[in-house]
């Protein structure tokens, strides 16, 4: 039996608490200086944290969401390039191994998003089983800006979410995207006051259902895409790897570390 009190964290910057008497896992990224921007160290505990989310025998539904009015601003470029490309984008890092976490959960996932949501932000939304937005929510996929191609298995699922054309604005062109917009097009459950509120009496309606039941569910619900998915997120790691190498994403991240001084 894992429970959440027992993992050990290392970033210092994830919130774990269970709620709801124990059956709800919110993991709060909290980093709030940078706009809870996701470094390798944050990754390593979400995957700790999602691994021994579905191995507890208490744990039922798990909430993903962001403190200081943010979800995320997506990775952190100055960790990233410190940490060298075969850190980041190998099947051993831990930036994958919270993508294969989160992609396999057997559980109910819920994400609660508030101000940002950039970049993974917006694609590990396309693993959740519940999204609840509040009405500053705002999501962008920049990575066509930075030099860098759709990740996440974001280009087969984005297209199946939203339609292609809609998809290939969005992964292109990069723009932001309203809380209303991401509504409209399907990209998430609904827009409220406070999103995590709502996700939390969500979750407590997921808990008292029989918790089988609903793994079987999410597993036939997945089923179709499950291998495609897995192919689809090592292609496009392929193509993030030879684009973290390119001179475009160089120009783009020194131009960012330009605007930031």
């Amino acid at each position: 039996m894992t429970d959440i009190s027992t993992i050990l964290l290392k970033s210092g910057h994830i919130r774990a608490e269970s709620a709801n008497n124990g059956g709800t896992w919110l993991l709060t990224l909290d980093r709030g200086a940078v706009k809870n921007a996701l470094n390798l160290a944050m990754y390593e505990d979400l995957a700790a944290l999602l691994a021994g989310f579905d191995a507890s025998d208490t744990g039922r539904v798990v909430i993903l969401a962001g403190a200081s009015g943010c979800f995320t601003s997506g990775n952190d470029l100055s960790d990233f390039t410190a940490a060298g490309i075969d850190n980041i984008v190998s099947e051993d890092s831990s930036l994958w191994r919270f993508m294969v976490a989160l992609r396999d959960c057997s559980k109910p996932v819920i994400v609660a998003v508030d101000g940002l949501a950039i970049g993974i932000g917006t694609t590990m939304l396309l693993h959740a089983d519940a999204i609840f937005a509040s009405a500053r929510a705002s999501f962008a996929m920049p990575f066509a800006k930075l030099g860098l191609c759709p990740e996440y298995g974001s280009s087969l699922l984005l297209p199946k979410r939203i339609g292609y054309l809609k998809a290939a604005q969005w992964l292109m062109l990069g723009d932001t995207i309203s809380a209303e917009q991401a509504q409209d097009a399907g990209l998430v459950n609904a827009v409220v006051d406070d999103a995590l509120a709502v996700a939390m009496d969500y979750a407590l309606r997921l808990q008292a259902l029989p918790p089988k039941a609903l793994i079987t569910a999410k597993a036939l619900l997945k089923s179709a895409d499950k291998n495609s998915v897995a192919q689809c997120m090592l292609a496009e790691a392929e193509h993030f790897k030879a684009a973290l190498n390119g001179k475009e994403f160089a120009d783009a991240v020194a131009a960012f570390f330009g605007k930031s001084e």
